[in-house]
């Protein structure tokens, strides 16, 4: 690894440089949370019904008594054998995270399309523990953006991330967040795809503070396996 070499002190200079620009950047991002936070609602009305092993359930069911729920669509295709490696890199970090912010009034949910055996056998191979339903049947992963009919992907309707054009998924990934009210009226607040999931990987942080950053030489997120594959 070929990289500059210098005294204590010139180092020490140009960290501090960069900590100037880092503060910046921090202050920076502050101000966007607060924006985010400030975003409008939108009621939800429609009915979705989910499947949970412990039987059906409705979107306020998820919330298990708290206000905020934070739902991960995790790309599992009805038909397909295939498991998203990106999905579960986002998985790996949630039974660690959720711990923590349970106590802080969030629930979770992972939704995939699915039927409930199929994610079930996921979940076992993978160790994951967190509440995962399957919105096999309902019109969920389509309204929130992560699902698209055949129809849509033909005629160039199917569109993520509030613009890119999917020609040939009919699963993507997402994250959405909702709020209940005391009168137990559901709210979407926000929802963010594609690069917005860096937000949950800790791991790619970790990997930004080194030298050779994400070793991605292969293409975003190449070196990424399931757990059990490495």
């Amino acid at each position: 690894m070929n990289h500059a070499i210098v005294s204590r002190e010139e180092w020490l200079a140009a960290r501090k440089a960069l900590l100037t620009k880092e503060r910046a950047m921090t202050h920076e991002l502050d101000k966007l949370r607060a924006e985010r936070r400030q975003l409008p609602w939108v009621r939800i009305d429609k009915p979705y019904v989910f499947e949970a092993p412990e039987g059906e359930c409705t979107l306020g069911d998820l919330f298990r008594g708290r206000s905020q729920l934070a739902i991960y669509n995790f790309m599992l295709t009805p038909g397909s054998d295939n498991v998203c490696r990106g999905c579960s890199f986002v998985a790996d970090h949630i039974d660690a995270a959720r711990q923590h912010f349970e106590h802080a009034n969030l629930s979770f949910a992972a939704v995939s399309r699915v039927p409930l055996h199929r994610i079930g056998a996921v979940k076992e191979r993978m160790g994951w523990t967190f509440p995962w339903v399957s919105s096999h049947g309902s019109d969920f992963n389509f309204d929130f953006g992560v699902s698209f009919t055949q129809e849509d992907l033909a005629a160039g309707r199917a569109i993520y991330n509030y613009g890119t054009v999917i020609r040939n998924s009919p699963d993507m990934f997402g994250t959405s967040i909702f709020v209940k009210d005391d009168g137990g009226a559901v709210f979407h607040t926000y929802s963010t795809y594609h690069r917005g999931a860096e937000l949950l990987l800790g791991a790619l942080n970790w990997l930004d503070l080194v030298p050779e950053g994400r070793n991605e030489s292969a293409g975003t997120m190449s070196w990424v396996r399931l757990h059990d594959e490495y």
